[in-house]
């Protein structure tokens, strides 16, 4: 869009805000710019994957003001504010960059316009949204709630705030003055083309160029924004709120992506393509239209999510799917059977996906083929699913085109099935993850201190050191404050002066080193069970279970009695996905760990570097069920009169997810879906020996998160490798660390959300 002011307006004091999801990553993208030429301009922009604000003048540069964070999630919308003020005496104050409501402190540029400069916005010259004054660098995403105050640097409270039952950052009516050039783009009318660029608060109209309102795979004007409201009734196009999309951070075998992510091209050798939204209940809807190919073999699938990781055919080795191919046939497990019509470029091909009873309908331009379904284990319940596209042959490619509801479908949806989007998934049991798990940052001080800022009384308190070589300390309510154990070592509990107290906003701590040394700084990580527990006798050994159902975690103490095939009570009424804990009376053996995707036929150690241990000692060759979980002979989980504790964890959606994803050894590494943006990720690689890692948004803010601890050792906290982006729906690695991205080694993750997909900010 363009626009020239007919008069200056206040070119040293001006504010940018608007909302951005994006759609091409890795390259110089512009936001806003204005000016007449390369050699004086000013411009906001993605530069590749950091946020800028560039202006050069007679072809020297005059500011530059770069993020060392980088915004790299096309999954979800991001709040974006640039306040300009080259009035300041500070010169740091001079331009200042907000992302979701905050500012952006830690930068890798910061050269400021000198004091009282006059720069090139609001100047009578051409400004552009979306590309920038004599360079191109075209923006190449979606862009909503788009204002500019002309003679104030504000900041972003005035176009968004907290909300106070999700703690997310939103959008909010913005109430004060434009000033001359000042305007709002809401993009609300597209009657006509011309109408997108309608100034919503006063007649600084702006020019759109090369857009369309035609309706089909052409129309730019969308319903994906970062508000959520409407009511879906099957035609498309209705309901407002973050919209599914291909996504490009899936290792696609070099596939790209166009049009804000809703075009796609194979990469050459089979490939398939997923897109950003997962499906665990409810009933959805999609269409997809291939456009070209060089293949004979392209199909549209249902793959899922945990099995899925782009590179191949989406049911090929480990990978889950059912692909429905050109040819009429459906594709699944190197195996084919008949289903439906062929179907050619040009098809719209629908798909109707019931994720309760796991039957998919695929539909050849409104026409249904019929419902299909696995019914296997793979197949059950509890999974999560993604619609994808792909090809089959290699050295060939196919283009998609897909529409989630983001514009009117070409077919209506079956009745009852949803368009993919967040306004339509059900309302998360949690909404905000911090109620039940929550990060703190402190530094020991060497005597007593209460930390605060937890947000609830925590029954767990894992602590570490930051900065020394200082055991990790794990603290419960149900053996009670001031018992410690070490997950680091194999040392039997303890009592030593750490957690002091459980209290109602955090803990209190003693002189003990390990929690408080003098001068260190330190993690502790906290969840939410039920207090000092009670009695269960669920299992053929009673046990004293504190369990919080609703977050999934319950904390479980017994005595061993030696037999094989015992049974303990875990109080949670659904089985868990990870276990882990310890033999309290002796100090030989380690930490047993149960994790769902490694099964029951053997344990990981926590404070060991080792592969999986395959043995029955362990769980019995049994897995958990809703009531209880099972255990061997084994020192670490039954001996006879000895004392354990152990942490169960169930999964709860758009809360916790526990699963399992092989490496690839590339800084573009795996994409992994939870359904929530993580604030906790713990890895371990377990087809091979390697370290524990944990991961969190509390130490590391920004991304990439690579301020990596180990659970297995003492060591302070290294940034070396084992980066990654937390994302609006999962996480991404980025690097070629071996502890989270081991070549063709299978890694196993706990994580715990900070929002879910439904309600998170790309960040």
């Amino acid at each position: 869009m363009s626009r020239t002011p007919a008069s200056a307006g206040n070119r040293k004091t001006w504010t940018w805000s608007g909302w951005v999801k994006r759609g091409l990553l890795g390259s110089y993208q512009v936001l806003f710019g204005a000016g007449a030429s390369t050699s004086n301009r000013l411009c906001i922009r993605l530069d590749l994957d950091t946020l800028a604000v560039f202006e050069i003048g007679g072809g020297s540069t005059v500011d530059n003001v770069v993020t060392s964070a980088v915004f790299r999630d096309p999954s979800a919308w991001y709040h974006v504010t640039v306040a300009y003020n080259s009035t300041e005496a500070t010169a740091s104050n001079r331009v200042k960059i907000y992302v979701n409501g905050i500012q952006q402190t830690n930068l890798s540029s910061a050269d400021y316009p000198t004091l009282d400069y006059n720069g090139y916005v609001n100047l009578n010259a051409s400004h552009f949204i979306g590309m920038s004054a004599g360079s191109t660098q075209y923006f190449d995403g979606y862009l909503a709630e788009v204002h500019f105050i002309d003679g104030s640097a504000l900041t972003p409270s005035s176009f968004g705030e907290t909300d106070t039952d999700t703690g997310v950052w939103q959008p909010k009516a913005y109430s004060g003055s434009y000033g001359t050039n000042g305007f709002y783009l809401d993009f609300n009318d597209n009657s006509s083309t011309t109408a997108l660029g309608y100034d919503a608060a006063g007649s600084n109209d702006w020019t759109p160029n090369n857009f369309s309102v035609t309706a089909g795979a052409g129309n730019d004007s969308l319903v994906d924004s970062p508000t959520r409201y409407g009511t879906d009734t099957g035609v498309g196009g209705e309901v407002r709120g973050n919209y599914a999309t291909f996504n490009p951070l899936g290792t696609n075998n070099n596939a790209t992506f166009a049009n804000g992510n809703l075009d796609t091209v194979s990469g050459s050798g089979a490939s398939t393509v997923g897109t950003t939204f997962g499906m665990t209940t409810g009933k959805w809807y999609a269409e997809f239209v291939c456009t070209a190919k060089t293949s004979v073999n392209m199909y549209v699938a249902i793959v899922r999510a945990d099995t899925f990781d782009g590179d191949n055919q989406a049911d090929e080795g480990t990978n889950i799917g059912y692909l429905y191919l050109n040819t009429g046939l459906i594709y699944h497990g190197f195996a084919s059977e008949s289903y439906g019509a062929s179907w050619a470029v040009g098809d719209v091909i629908g798909v109707a996906f019931d994720a309760d009873t796991r039957y998919v309908t695929f539909y050849v331009n409104g026409s249904s083929q019929g419902a299909y379904t696995r019914i296997a284990s793979e197949n059950a319940a509890g999974f999560t699913w993604l619609m994808a596209v792909g090809e089959g042959q290699a050295s060939a490619t196919a283009s998609f085109t897909m529409n989630a509801g983001q514009r009117p479908f070409a077919y209506t949806a079956p009745s009852g099935f949803k368009a993919l989007c967040t306004t339509n998934l059900p309302e998360p049991t949690i909404a905000e993850g911090g109620e039940y798990f929550n990060t703190v940052l402190y530094t020991g001080n060497g005597s007593t201190q209460s930390i605060t800022g937890v947000g609830f009384q925590p029954d767990l308190v894992w602590g570490k050191s930051r900065s020394n070589a200082y055991s990790n300390r794990v603290f419960d309510s149900v053996r009670g404050a001031t018992l410690g154990l070490n997950t680091n070592g194999t040392n039997a509990e303890f009592t030593e002066s750490g957690v002091t107290s459980f209290d109602s906003d955090g803990f209190s701590l003693g002189s003990g080193t390990n929690t408080n040394g003098s001068g260190a700084t330190f993690v502790a990580w906290n969840w939410k069970a039920n207090g000092a527990g009670v009695s269960n006798t669920a299992g053929t050994i009673s046990s004293t279970v504190s369990a919080n159902t609703t977050a999934g975690f319950s904390i479980v103490t017994y005595t061993g009695n030696g037999t094989a095939g015992a049974t303990v009570g875990h109080g949670l009424g659904v089985a868990p996905k990870m276990i882990f804990g310890k033999n309290r009376t002796s100090g030989t053996p380690g930490w047993p760990v149960y994790h769902a995707s490694v099964g029951n036929t053997g344990a990981l150690i926590l404070n060991s570097t080792s592969a999986t241990d395959t043995s029955s000692a362990y769980w019995n060759n049994t897995s958990p069920t809703s009531s209880v979980f099972s255990i061997g002979t084994g020192t670490s989980v039954n001996t006879s009169t000895q004392n354990y504790v152990f942490y169960c964890f169930a999964e709860v959606p758009g809360y916790s997810a526990f699963g399992s994803y092989t490496g690839n050894g590339s800084t573009d590494g795996p994409f992994v879906f939870t359904g929530f943006r993580p604030k906790f990720v713990l890895v371990k690689r377990s087809s091979a020996a390697g370290s524990w890692g944990i991961l969190d948004s509390t130490r590391s803010p920004e991304n990439a998160v690579n301020e990596t601890l180990y659970p297995n050792l003492s060591n302070a906290e290294s940034t070396a490798t084992d980066e990654c982006d937390f994302l609006s729906n999962g996480f991404k690695l980025r690097s070629t660390g071996s502890i989270s991205n081991d070549s063709g080694a299978t890694h196993i993750y706990a994580a715990f959300a900070e929002s879910p997909f439904s309600l998170a900010l790309a960040r």
